[in-house]
């Protein structure tokens, strides 16, 4: 059956501005969600990408600015609070529920065909616009795709923060909604449930807009890119070609902004030097060469004096007027040298988390992926290495008085009014801050943006330290295909 696009259907947003408490999160947002829109949007933790969905989606009201809104929007939400006695029958009944309403508006326009044939085609085109007579498959289909639980009477509180996501988001992508608007949607999912998202959103027959932290799930469905981090104006912007392209015209835009600040800041330096100078000179005029004449010493001074204010007039005149840019992920150098031995790890075993031994000797510039499933002990094995857990079996031995920096994947700090990728952020800095000899990055990729990953990648390929990443990222294990691997399913090494 042929599905027909609702051509009508559209989110537009002008002049969005939202306050929380003293923070503008939002400011000056122009955005539109149209029928055929592939949309990320981007932007460093804290720049406003839920906030502006939720506002799009009707969930939150704008402080300042319009929504309009037509056709039918499909979200998925990061949170999905368990309310009480719902199941996962509630929200496949929510899903289907504006197919079986056209199907049922169907079977009543017909039984008075005759009478108004016109109330008969408008119903029609309603249920071939929803596919409505496939609904309950398309929602059977993703549930199991997705890896959710498909037990209609099973209680939303019993399932776990990941399987509670893939079962709303398996009927979200399965009620075929006019728009979807999708909050980090590749969360909790395995290998198969992201193939599964990528080709249902790249095939979707209505407008998609995704909030993504997932390079390899921007790289395959955004077409357009609405970029929330910070500009020289203060305005988002929005860049059209594809993932490379916004990349591009990012890096560009972000050197001319630092070479423009740079510029203005040298400038300012320049004046204040040439003050001081003056200023300077005012000073030992009162105090010239021996044998100088006291009215030599007059005439000099009034145009010294002159010389202080006009260098004083410049400075004060002069503003910088480009904001400072953001800092740029700091990686400090590292004295590695290269060969040297680093780690030597032998028939390593924890009890209940890596059963299998294994072991690995590490030199300067040595690169390792750590892959396998989850549960494998890739985390566990990465812990061991740095000394933070002890095994059952084996040993782990610093050489040459190797030092280790660590991330482990999930870091709780007590700082206040920082978001998860700021925590994640700080963290990794720290690390890298103690220059280490050996890093160990337990998947790096969580909660950073997509540009401060492709910072993270490009750094990698240059450092003398010896390195060992576990992780699932897609795009990542892409970019270091070229890494041996440890894979922790049967202690191969490729």
């Amino acid at each position: 059956m042929t599905i027909l696009e609702n051509t009508h259907s559209h989110v537009r947003a002008e002049a969005v501005r939202v306050v929380r408490g003293d923070r503008v999160v939002l400011d000056g947002v122009d955005v539109t969600v149209s029928a055929r829109s592939r949309l990320a949007v981007v932007g460093r933790n804290g720049s406003g990408k839920t906030t502006l969905l939720r506002v799009l989606a009707g969930l939150a009201p704008p402080d300042e600015g319009r929504v309009h809104r037509a056709g039918t929007i499909g979200v998925a939400e990061q949170a999905l609070p368990a309310e009480a006695g719902e199941t996962v029958g509630t929200l496949v009944d929510q899903a289907l529920q504006p197919s079986l309403h056209a199907l049922a508006g169907l079977d009543a326009a017909l039984a008075t065909i005759e009478e108004d044939p016109g109330s008969y085609e408008k119903a029609l085109d309603t249920a071939t616009r929803l596919d409505a007579w496939d609904a309950q498959r398309r929602v059977d289909v993703a549930l199991e795709a997705l890896d959710a639980c498909t037990d209609r009477a099973r209680r939303l509180d019993t399932l776990s923060v990941g399987q509670r996501y893939r079962v709303r988001l398996a009927c979200v992508l399965g009620a075929h909604h006019d728009l979807l608007l999708l909050d980090e949607p590749t969360n909790h999912l395995d290998a198969a449930g992201l193939t599964f998202l990528t080709e249902r959103l790249r095939h979707h027959p209505g407008g998609v807009l995704v909030v993504t932290h997932d390079r390899a799930l921007l790289r395959d469905v955004a077409a357009e890119f609405l970029d929330l981090d910070p500009t020289p104006d203060g305005r988002p912007r929005l860049y059209a070609g594809g993932y490379a392209r916004w990349q591009q015209a990012k890096r560009r835009e972000r050197q001319q902004w630092q070479q423009e600040y740079d510029n203005q800041v040298a400038e300012h330096q320049r004046l204040t030097g040439a003050a001081e100078e003056a200023r300077g000179r005012l000073s030992t005029s009162w105090r010239p060469d021996k044998g100088t004449g006291r009215h030599k010493r007059q005439s000099r001074a009034p145009g010294i004096v002159q010389a202080v204010k006009r260098r004083q007039e410049a400075l004060a005149a002069h503003r910088i007027t480009v904001p400072k840019p953001p800092r740029p992920l700091r990686w400090p150098d590292s004295d590695t040298r290269p060969g040297v031995p680093l780690l030597d790890a032998q028939d390593i075993t924890v009890t209940g988390r890596l059963p299998t031994p294994y072991g690995l000797r590490l030199t300067g510039g040595d690169r390792l992926l750590v892959t396998g499933p989850n549960g494998a002990g890739k985390s566990t094995f990465l812990a061991v290495l740095a000394g933070t857990l002890t095994p059952a079996t084996g040993s782990v031995r610093r050489l040459s008085g190797a030092t280790v920096g660590y991330l482990a994947q999930e870091v709780f700090t007590a700082a206040a009014r920082m978001s998860p990728g700021q925590h994640r952020r700080h963290h990794l800095e720290e690390v890298l801050d103690g220059r280490p000899d050996v890093l160990l990055l337990d998947e790096p990729t969580n909660h950073l943006s997509a540009g401060l990953v492709d910072d993270l990648t490009a750094s990698l390929a240059t450092t003398p330290a010896a390195v060992v990443i576990a992780t699932h990222d897609r795009q990542m294990l892409a970019d270091l295909s070229a890494w041996p691997r440890l894979v922790l399913d049967g202690g191969r090494r490729a």
